[in-house]
């Protein structure tokens, strides 16, 4: 308490200013109304900037709710793809005890689902993603991954109760069917380990018309991603004078470098098709 006096009397003809003047303003604004008017806008200037930084703070303390929700409504959105449902021939008709089945019934073949990428490299020979879903969401080894913006990530090749690892597109051992958007000509997609966001196509022969910034999709043609999953645009291309094809290098639709959130493929007809396909590697063994 004394040193408060002290102050005071220390500063007193100071603070006496500053009093004088805080109240001389006060006059000046409260009964001139030009100045009170200027006062006013500068006032609301000033609040106005205050109000949108702290809105920017709020934000971005709130984004994590924001990705959440918007990832939800993506998955949302995903499965109700026109090729998340297959058709059954109307041309047909199923009874059971006098009972007939209505034919127009769709049924699902692909299920999207959201997860969080925990980790993630782009640097290796040899990279992988690590999401938080695993087996303890259905998560099994063979199903694709794509990213928030429908680019072509990378397929599961392990699961545990709570994760999954995909091994990604920039894997020197990863192999994608792809088409051509505008041709429907299919060729393979492959990672040389050169350079992170860019990928080769091959296959795709050299009479076949290329434009830089065609667009490359998923072929569909198997259980891992539907038909019409970017994987990118034609960057570059040239004829192997090796063989009778082109060697086209692709942007990548996915951001590896930004890969924070990504979706799941569950092809519901997977089990069934390998089946078949072992069925049919065993008879020709």
């Amino acid at each position: 308490m004394k040193n408060i006096f002290l102050f005071i009397r220390h500063y007193f003809n100071f603070l006496l200013f500053v009093s004088l003047q805080i109240f001389a303003l006060y006059l000046i604004f409260s009964y001139n109304k030009y100045h009170e008017a200027v006062f006013g806008e500068y006032a609301n200037q000033v609040t106005g900037k205050i109000n949108s930084r702290y809105n920017k703070i709020t934000y971005y303390f709130h984004l994590k709710e924001t990705n959440d929700s918007l990832m939800a409504a993506n998955e949302i959105l995903y499965n109700k793809l026109k090729f998340d449902y297959l058709l059954t021939d109307s041309v047909f008709t199923e009874y059971i005890d006098s009972l007939s089945s209505d034919s127009t019934v769709k049924y699902r073949k692909f299920k999207f689902e959201g997860a969080k990428v925990v980790a993630n490299s782009v640097q290796q020979p040899n990279n992988y993603i690590v999401i938080n879903k695993g087996s303890a969401d259905s998560v099994q080894k063979g199903m694709g991954l794509i990213s928030s913006n429908n680019g072509v990530a990378g397929i599961i090749t392990d699961v545990s109760d709570n994760y999954a690892v995909a091994m990604s597109l920039l894997h020197k051992d990863s192999k994608i069917s792809g088409k051509l958007l505008k041709s429907g000509e299919t060729g393979t997609v492959t990672w040389d380990g050169a350079e992170p966001n860019v990928v080769e196509m091959t296959g795709i022969p050299k009479g076949v018309k290329i434009a830089v910034g065609d667009t490359i999709i998923s072929s569909g043609f198997s259980t891992t991603f539907p038909k019409g999953i970017i994987i990118g645009t034609v960057e570059s291309f040239k004829k192997n004078p090796s063989s009778s094809f082109y060697l086209i290098r692709i942007k990548t639709r996915t951001n590896f470098y930004n890969l924070q959130y990504a979706y799941i493929i569950n092809n519901k007809q997977a089990s069934e098709i390998n089946k078949l396909i072992e069925r049919a590697k065993k008879q020709v063994q």
